[in-house]
């Protein structure tokens, strides 16, 4: 059985699809602690002034020195952000072919009133995933399977206990992931290339790494093709 475990971010890009769409079970490692700076709460859209940031406002005053875990992080109430990003969205995308049948996902999405970042993000990509056509994929929660450890210990532990004899990785973790554990565990490890092909966009040049929303508004029914893709 193949299994990614990733953190849970903000409308991901397309490398984060690609995982999904490899893994039988997809694990959000969503009780680590949360880091300030990363992508946990904001990603990037292109917009005919370049790249712009969306960024959900959390409560997160002390977060990394009190290493509070990502699933217990609050979004700030009442700030307007969510009709904010939508609001964007459509300004920037309300010409691109598909963004019309995309619509009513955003509407769900920016219509929910979570208290916590990781219901929105957590409960968005599962929707967004869906939405491309990736149904096969299971997906729980750290969270919710107490496994104890730490970094390649603990990542093991969670395979072991879900079955999973086949990891699959981003390609950045191959300098720091202890491979000769995988390999005493008996888990198969695999590192996805992010060797996408292009694609049209409304604002050139063309950017790999910013929201799949983008790729999903620009190619519609062919989104998923543009995921499993590789270049040459």
């Amino acid at each position: 059985m193949k299994c990614v475990i990733l953190q849970p971010s903000y409308i991901p890009w397309r490398g984060v699809f690609d995982q999904i769409d490899k893994a039988d079970v997809f694990v959000f490692y969503d009780d680590v602690q949360y880091d300030k700076h990363g992508w946990r709460n904001r990603n990037q859209i292109k917009t005919a002034n370049g790249k712009q940031w969306l960024t959900i406002p959390v409560i997160a005053r002390g977060a990394v020195s009190d290493h509070v875990p990502i699933h217990e992080v609050k979004i700030v109430p009442n700030k307007g952000w969510a009709q904010t990003h939508f609001k964007t969205l459509k300004q920037s995308y309300g010409k691109a072919p598909f963004f019309q049948q995309y619509e009513p996902l955003l509407q769900e999405i920016y219509g929910r009133n979570d208290e916590l970042l990781a219901e929105l993000t957590i409960s968005s990509t599962v929707a967004l995933a869906r939405a491309l056509g990736i149904t096969h994929t299971r997906f729980v929660r750290s969270s919710e399977l107490d496994v104890a450890g730490k970094k390649t210990d603990r990542l093991i532990g969670i395979l072991q206990k879900l079955g999973a004899d086949h990891y699959i990785s981003g390609p950045s973790a191959q300098s720091y992931i202890e491979d000769d554990k995988f390999r005493e565990a008996g888990i198969q490890l695999e590192y996805v290339r992010y060797d996408y092909p292009e694609y049209p966009q409304l604002h050139p040049p063309f950017d790999p790494a910013v929201s799949v929303l983008d790729l999903m508004f620009m190619t519609g029914p062919q989104a998923l093709e543009l995921i499993r893709k590789k270049t040459p």
